[in-house]
């Protein structure tokens, strides 16, 4: 019995949770460096920079993950063995 369905829809879901955890990061990384930034326009151009950086980071880390999502999702499932079922032992006449 294969259940390739089900593994269709683990990787939706699991690709979505990926994308919404990435896009919550990247949102934080977003706000922390603009508000450094109105605090200090001093430093707004270390501060994109490093904002750069990370957001690609997280980026690659999304699509790695995205990758072996997809990856899993798509294997040939391995065959399970079926049970070894004993064959009933044969029948014999003794001569009387």
């Amino acid at each position: 019995m294969e259940y390739l369905g089900l593994s269709y829809l683990a990787a939706g879901f699991g690709s979505g949770l990926i994308v919404f955890g990435a896009a919550l990061g990247i949102g934080k990384l977003a706000t922390g460096a603009l508000e450094g930034m109105a605090r200090q326009p001093e430093l707004s151009g270390d501060l994109r920079t490093a904002m750069i950086i990370a957001a690609a980071l997280i980026e690659g880390f999304t699509f790695f993950a995205l990758v072996v999502t997809f990856m899993l999702a798509t294997k040939a499932p391995i065959e399970m063995p079926a049970a070894v079922e004993k064959a009933p032992a044969p029948v014999v006449e003794q001569a009387k």
